[in-house]
Order: structure tokens, then C-alpha cells, then sequence
């Protein structure tokens, strides 16, 4: 849960880089919380929890690029490599593959690896 709520608090942040955990547990508790918000929508056929989830969908819509494109920059890629997900079939695909990579070792031009720990100033 806390790195759902590390990725809600840089709502807007396009720049630096985001851990493939940081990446999968928003995706994560994103899904849970739209699947939870559709079943209940579906199961109550109120529209008023139809509109709940078009809010939270919007809602959730800023923060997500915003995490995506961090992560893709964790992996060495700009971010407008995310708009290869309108390709059909394909971009979808590139995408799972490049968000399921490693790290890019060492510090990149989008920041140092989120994955190593900070050096400590010993002076």
C-alpha cells in the first residue's frame, strides 16, 4: 500500500525514475480498486456508482501516465515511448515488456537508480 500511496503523492511528477515494484503495486491497487468500484456499479445498476467510476477513472488517469513514464525512464526510455500503446496489438505488448525490465544499472540522464541506496555523507 505504500507504494501506492508513493505514487499518488507525485501525482504530476514526470521527471525521475520509479522501481518496477513502485510501478506493479500502483497497477496493482489501481485494478483492485477499479474491479471492487465495476462489481458493485454492476451488481447495484445505480448510475450514480457508474459515475463514481468515470471520476475515479479520471481521477486516477494523471497520476498513472505520470508513474508510467517514471518507469520508463527508469529503464533507459524516454517517455513518449508510451504512446506505442496506441499501436494495436503490438504496442500494448511493448509496453508489458518494457515496464517488466530491470533497471538501467547505475545513475541515467532521468536521475540515479532508485534501486541503490543514497551514498551517505560521512564528512
Amino acid at each position: 500500500m505504500s507504494w501506492f500511496i508513493e505514487a499518488l503523492k507525485k501525482y504530476a511528477v514526470f521527471s525521475g525514475r520509479s522501481r518496477r515494484k513502485e510501478y506493479w503495486m500502483y497497477a496493482l491497487f489501481v485494478g483492485i480498486i477499479y474491479l471492487v468500484l465495476a462489481i458493485i456499479a454492476a451488481a447495484s445498476k445505480t448510475p450514480a456508482l457508474f459515475i463514481l467510476l468515470g471520476i475515479f477513472y479520471l481521477g486516477i488517469l494523471l497520476p498513472s501516465l505520470a508513474v508510467s513514464v517514471r518507469r520508463l525512464h527508469d529503464t533507459g526510455r524516454s517517455g513518449w515511448w508510451l504512446l506505442i500503446g496506441l499501436v494495436p496489438a503490438v504496442g500494448g505488448i511493448v509496453l508489458l515488456v518494457f515496464t517488466c525490465l530491470d533497471s538501467q544499472p547505475g545513475a541515467n540522464q532521468y536521475g540515479p537508480n532508485p534501486k541503490e541506496a543514497p551514498v551517505a555523507y560521512a564528512g
